[in-house]
Order: structure tokens, then C-alpha cells, then sequence
């Protein structure tokens, strides 16, 4: 026979965004919790959630094991759950959305674009995993110009300064001057790879944007330093 695992209505209900821990214990307390229609007010009790109705204040909450949110990040915050000194993309989120979230992978610091948050484990080890080589794109603008040698130069793979030969790699050029406009799109993601990819031909990068991960893009409309939770379409694109 299967278990069915039950979990704490307190747990539940601060991991879909009700509040805190310590907020929603004094909800439930309150008699603002019913399960299956009637009032519950201790923190601990059992349930299944997907098989009994969970109503706050006279809305229904439907949980999700897992929560996936589009970020467009913004220069300045590192990629990471806490930080002492700098803002992280974690605390970009509204306080009752930050539970158990973490960034799937790293942008640097001063790269913006998109970043995926979410709670789930399994599949930030696929999108990350070297073997599945997930396409990354990124917009770039480059110190001087761009030309038909750098892109072969970049489906071949280039050697970095510690001798490493990163994966072939996709360069359009958008257009080449003093300040040339390029999208790349890489299969791996080293250490400021594509920094240190233009270095390696002698170019700077000065302004570096990830417009996609794998099948998910970068929504338009998704001002900096704002994010949204995924559409079921979208999440269905990133299960790999």
C-alpha cells in the first residue's frame, strides 16, 4: 500500500505565500483556516492537500509542491539566497514568496536578464546538468567590432586564458562598430564564460542580458527587477 504523505497546515500555507511561519500560526490560531469545511486552529495538523479543500479567509487555496518564477534581473544583485554585504535576486521577492526559493544558477552581478526561482530541486539539476546541455542566449554590446573571424572562432570554441576550450558556440552579429551589438547562445556556463570568451579575442564586454534559457524566454513585458510566477506553458517548456 502507498503512503499518503500529510503535511503540516502551517507549512502549507507559508509556502504558498500566506505569510510566515510565525503569520500563519497566528491565522490558523485566529480561526481563519477550514479544512474541508470545518475551522482548524492547530499549526500542526495533518493533511493531504491534495485531497482535502484548504480555505483561508473564504478562498480556496490550491497547493503546489513546487513554484516557479520568471525574474528579469537587474544589475547589482547577485544570484544567490543570502548574501551580508550585497542584495540578492531572493530578496527581490515580496517577504511571503521567499520561502525555500532559490536562483536556478548564477547570473553575475552586473549581467541582467532572466532568472529562474523556484523550489525545485530536480529540475535546476537537469537545467544545470553539463550533460544535457541546456542553450543559454545573451544579449551582449562589445568594445569594438565584431567580424566573420570571431564567429568562426566561436563555432570552433574558444581557448580561454587558463587553456580551457569551451563547447561550440552560436555568435549573430547585430551589428559592428565601435560599439558592436551581438547575440551569443553557449551550452555550458563557466565562470564569466562569455567575458572571458570575448577577452580571449581581444574584446570587451560591456553590457551582458540573458534573453533565454532552453525553451524559456525572456517575457517583454517584464520590467527590470520585476518577476512573475510561470504559465503552466512555460513550465511545461523547462521540464527537460
Amino acid at each position: 500500500m502507498i503512503e499518503i504523505k500529510k503535511l503540516r497546515i502551517d507549512k502549507i500555507l507559508s509556502s504558498m505565500g500566506i505569510g510566515s511561519r510565525k503569520e500563519v500560526k497566528k491565522y490558523i490560531k485566529n480561526g481563519l483556516v477550514k479544512i474541508n469545511g470545518e475551522i482548524i486552529q492547530d499549526p500542526g495538523f495533518l493533511l493531504n492537500p491534495h485531497m482535502q479543500e484548504i480555505v483561508f479567509q473564504g478562498e480556496e487555496i490550491r497547493y503546489q509542491q513546487f513554484r516557479y518564477y520568471m525574474l528579469n534581473k537587474p544589475a547589482g544583485v547577485i544570484s544567490a539566497t543570502e548574501d551580508k554585504h550585497d542584495r540578492t535576486v531572493i530578496d527581490l521577492l515580496a517577504p511571503q514568496e521567499r520561502q525555500d526559493l532559490f536562483p536556478v544558477g548564477r547570473l553575475d552581478k552586473d549581467t541582467e536578464g532572466l532568472l529562474l526561482l523556484t523550489n525545485d530541486g530536480k529540475l535546476t539539476h537537469n537545467l544545470l546538468s553539463p550533460k544535457k546541455r541546456i542553450p543559454k542566449t545573451y544579449f551582449a554590446k562589445v568594445q569594438g567590432q565584431v567580424t566573420k573571424e570571431d564567429q568562426i572562432a566561436f563555432e570552433i570554441g574558444v581557448v580561454l586564458e587558463d587553456g580551457y576550450q569551451t563547447l561550440p558556440a552560436q555568435l549573430d552579429i547585430l551589428s559592428s562598430g565601435d560599439i558592436s551589438k551581438v547575440e551569443i547562445t553557449i551550452y555550458e556556463g563557466k565562470y564569466h564564460q562569455i567575458k572571458r570568451m570575448f577577452l580571449s579575442r581581444g574584446q570587451k564586454v560591456l553590457y551582458l542580458q540573458r534573453l533565454s534559457m532552453g525553451n524559456l524566454k525572456l517575457d517583454e513585458n517584464l520590467a527590470t527587477g520585476d518577476y512573475r510566477p510561470l504559465t503552466q506553458e512555460e513550465i511545461e517548456k523547462i521540464i527537460v
